[in-house]
């Protein structure tokens, strides 16, 4: 999408970072109740916070500034970089609203080349994707029935599957081996399968339920239906109260999935989204078992990574959800997946190669220079900040947040940001357990992120005066298994403070043994069933 040359220069002298970064007036005291405490302003507060137990040997970026005229109000270490774990998502999200457009639709097609002789079709069936990170079973269902009902019934050829739009890389750089068979950590493919509306791609999802005795072997089922994966099931159900011990991981390299462990009898079912090994393929089977159910049959075997001929006939076609509305689930569930596909979409839209992770983050740090944010001071190697090579200092955020309300589609970036204590998780997101009953509930808009040792939380809150502010909080080597509190004790006190007076709220204390919602060394959301 251009831009007027003079429309840049504007918004870039409207938007340019202090050269100076200065500290706002002094706060006045306050005298808050409970847990709070009297500080003599903002910046004392909030080092108060960051001076909490659980940071002892981390290290902190944070910055905090007046979202209208960009006075900042209290920083530290704000050109650190560190790693920002999932707040990456917050530059690759508002890239592609700018380098796609918030109304880009992917597209899966079926076409066919060679002659048709009434219902036999002699030539090769075509299944190309172009990135859609959102297909489902059924959306693969409607397109075989279109291709039935076109008058097509046998292939003589093959079913060929054309993820060509992307490049064959398929994981991330520095993407940890044994996060192969997470599903936050699915095999990129323009050609994919999503087993339900969260829209995991690449993934399956594994209940497991009890069998009828202990002893007994459990009943496994797939989400959704296929033979593409094998259960090689080695668990027992165990006697009626005793422990759950199930683990379901996929082999390496293969699509074996083990089920070793116990369930007690009784007990609930228990689910695992499992990633597969080539989802070009997962999609493909998924496909030609939909072709059969409709009566469709194709006579040679499955071919991947073969591009469509260029005079290829159109059977059907399947539109996703536009990018503004995807945003969505990809931001509130914090989607790691989602961010890939946009990153190598944003790739291919640049340079029409096949999209790869270099063009896309070469198209991402293109927009990142028209919104003032400097990509030469931070580093970025994937989309969705799961890789620990990404490092992004808190002020280059901050002037991501203030340059994004310039642009046009500032609302439906606005919108996909998760809110604080709202319990629908297509709203809330990764915050709705977070700043329950505090004057941050359903005010803060912010993006979560969270990997071992490394959180963040960066977006907007309003102040107790009706001061909309930013904040970036990019938190590093602690060692405690969660920071939340202290990030959430930060927006809290933004929250209940004003212009003149500053109210510090501390952090929650952690009960012994108690686990916090969205807590740990993963994203809440990337943990199933969400713990957010």
């Amino acid at each position: 999408m251009s831009r007027p040359v003079s429309r840049v220069n504007t918004r870039m002298r409207h938007w340019i970072w202090p050269a100076v970064l200065g500290v706002a007036a002094s706060l006045s005291l306050s005298a808050p109740a409970g847990a709070d405490a009297e500080r003599s302003g903002l910046p004392e507060a909030i080092d108060t916070i960051l001076g909490d137990p659980r940071m002892e040997g981390g290290v902190a970026s944070v910055v905090v500034a007046d979202a209208k005229s960009g006075d900042v109000l209290y920083q530290h270490r704000p050109t650190g970089r560190l790693m920002p774990a999932s707040n990456t998502k917050m530059l690759t999200s508002a890239a592609a609203l700018e380098v796609l457009g918030p109304d880009h639709r992917f597209t899966t097609d079926v076409l066919a080349d060679g002659e048709r002789h009434g219902p036999v079709l002699k030539g090769d069936l075509y299944l190309r994707g172009t990135g859609d990170p959102t297909t489902l079973a059924k959306d693969y269902d409607a397109l075989a029935a279109k291709v039935a009902a076109a008058g097509v019934r046998r292939v003589s050829g093959r079913l060929v599957a054309d993820d060509t739009r992307f490049d064959d890389r398929r994981v991330g750089d520095t993407w940890g081996a044994d996060d192969e068979s997470s599903y936050y950590a699915a095999q990129i493919s323009a050609l994919s399968l999503a087993p339900d509306t969260d829209y995991d791609t690449g993934t399956v999802v594994v209940e497991v339920t009890p069998g009828a005795g202990p002893g007994d072997a459990p009943r496994v089922s797939l989400t959704p239906k296929t033979d593409y994966v094998d259960i090689d099931l080695r668990a027992t159900t165990g006697a009626a109260g005793s422990a759950n011990s199930l683990a379901v991981e996929r082999r390496h390299g293969e699509n074996t999935i083990t089920v070793t462990g116990s369930i007690p009898l009784g007990g609930a079912a228990t689910k695992e989204w499992v990633t597969v090994w080539e989802p070009t393929r997962y999609a493909a089977a998924v496909f030609r078992d939909a072709l059969a159910a409709h009566g469709v049959k194709v006579s040679g075997p499955t071919r991947a990574g073969r591009a469509t001929p260029k005079d290829a006939r159109a059977l059907a076609s399947h539109a996703s959800m536009p990018l503004k509305d995807l945003l969505i689930p990809f931001m509130k569930l914090s989607n790691n997946m989602h961010a890939e596909h946009l990153t190598k979409a944003m790739g291919h839209k640049a340079t029409g190669r096949p999209g790869s992770w270099g063009d896309g983050i070469a198209a991402i740090g293109g927009y990142l220079k028209t919104a003032g944010v400097d990509p030469g001071k931070l580093r970025q190697v994937d989309g969705s900040g799961l890789s620990r090579k990404d490092n992004i200092p808190a002020h280059q955020l901050i002037t991501l947040l203030r340059s994004a309300k310039g642009e046009p589609w500032f609302a439906d970036w606005y919108r996909s940001l998760p809110v604080a204590c709202e319990p629908d998780k297509f709203v809330g997101g990764t915050l709705r357990t977070r700043m329950c009953g505090t004057p941050a509930a359903r005010n803060a808009r912010a993006k979560t992120g969270t990997l071992t040792g490394a959180s963040g939380l960066s977006g907007y809150v309003t102040d107790a005066g009706g001061r909309e502010l930013v904040f970036s909080i990019v938190l590093n080597n602690h060692l405690a298994s969660s920071v939340k509190p202290v990030e959430d004790a930060i927006v809290v006190t933004l929250a209940k403070s004003t212009a003149d007076k500053a109210v510090l709220v501390e952090p929650r204390a952690r009960r012994a043994g108690a686990g916090e919602p969205g807590g740990g060394d993963l994203e809440c959301s990337w943990v199933k069933p969400a713990r957010c």
